[in-house]
C-alpha cells in the first residue's frame, strides 16, 4: 500500500541514523496517527511492527520510534512481551483534552477582545462562516470542519498567537479522535454553525463576557455527545471518568 510521504524505496536496506531516520519517523507518526483519528485502525486492534514496516517498505526502527510518540501521547498501548494495541476512547483523555483546549481558545479570545475587532478581523470571520453554511448546506461534514479549523485559527491569529497553535493541537488530538465518531451522524452541523455565529456576535458586540460563554457552550458541546458515542461505539471505549465528564458538563 503506497502512502504520501512513506517511501518503499528502502524496502531491503537500513535506513541511515540521524536526521533521514529522525524524518521517516516523523512521517510514520503522522500516518498512523491520521488512521488512528479516523478509526481505519480501530481501538483494540493489535499493531504489529514488522508488518507495518513490511507494508511501508521500512526497517523497523522509525516505525518503534512512531509507535513510543503515539504511546507518549495516549493513541497505542505498548505491553511488554505482549505486543503493542491501538488505545481504547478513554473518557479521562477526552477532558484532559477539552479542559486544555478550552483554556487555550478563551486566552485566545480574551487577548484577541483586548486588541479590539478590526474590520478585517470581522471580514474574515463572516466569511467563515459563510464558507461553513456552503458545506452545511451540502452535508459535508469533512470540509466543514476544516472550515471550522480555520475559524478558531482566525481569532488566534487576531490575538497575535499563531505560534501557540501547534501546542492547542497537540492539547485537543484526544477531542479530535472523538469528534470523529460525531461524524457518523451523531453531530448537528446547523447547531454548531448556529453557536459559530453568536461567537462572531459577540465579538462584533465587543462583549467579551458573552463571547467567552458562547465559546464556552460550543467547546463543551462534544461532552454531550459522550454517552451516544458510547452506546453507539460501545467496543471502542475503555469505560472511566464518567462522572468527571458529567460534572464538566454541567460546569
Amino acid at each position: 500500500m503506497s502512502e504520501p510521504g512513506v517511501t518503499a524505496a528502502n524496502a531491503d536496506r537500513r535506513e541511515p541514523r540521524g536526521r533521514a531516520n529522525v524524518a521517516l519517523s516523523r512521517q510514520v507518526y503522522e500516518l498512523l496517527r491520521e488512521r488512528i483519528l479516523s478509526f481505519q485502525m480501530k481501538p483494540f486492534e493489535p499493531i504489529s511492527e514488522n508488518a507495518l514496516a513490511l507494508e511501508l517498505g521500512l526497517s523497523r526502527t522509525p516505525v518503534r520510534e512512531a509507535l513510543a510518540r503515539l504511546a507518549e501521547l495516549g493513541f497505542v498501548d505498548i505491553f511488554p512481551q505482549s505486543g503493542t494495541v491501538i488505545a481504547p476512547l478513554r473518557l479521562t483523555d477526552l477532558e484532559k483534552s477539552q479542559f486544555l483546549r478550552e483554556a487555550l481558545e478563551l486566552a485566545f479570545l480574551r487577548r484577541a477582545m483586548e486588541r479590539g475587532r478590526s474590520a478585517a478581523l470581522m471580514r474574515r470571520l463572516r466569511t467563515d462562516i459563510a464558507v461553513q453554511r456552503t458545506f452545511v448546506e451540502a452535508e459535508d461534514a469533512t470540509r466543514f470542519y476544516a472550515a471550522d479549523e480555520q475559524f478558531h485559527h482566525e481569532i488566534a491569529a487576531h490575538a497575535g498567537l499563531s505560534s501557540v497553535l501547534p501546542e492547542m493541537a497537540r492539547a485537543k488530538t484526544h477531542m479530535d479522535r472523538f469528534r470523529h465518531l460525531m461524524l457518523t451522524g451523531l453531530e448537528s452541523l446547523p447547531i454548531v454553525l448556529a453557536q459559530h455565529e453568536a461567537i462572531v456576535d459577540a465579538i462584533e458586540s465587543g462583549d467579551a463576557e458573552q463571547a467567552a460563554r458562547a465559546l464556552q457552550t460550543h467547546l463543551r458541546r462534544i461532552l454531550d455527545f459522550v454517552e451516544k458515542a458510547r452506546a453507539a461505539h460501545p467496543q471502542f471505549f475503555e469505560d472511566n471518568g464518567g462522572e468527571t465528564l458529567r460534572a464538566r458538563r454541567r460546569g
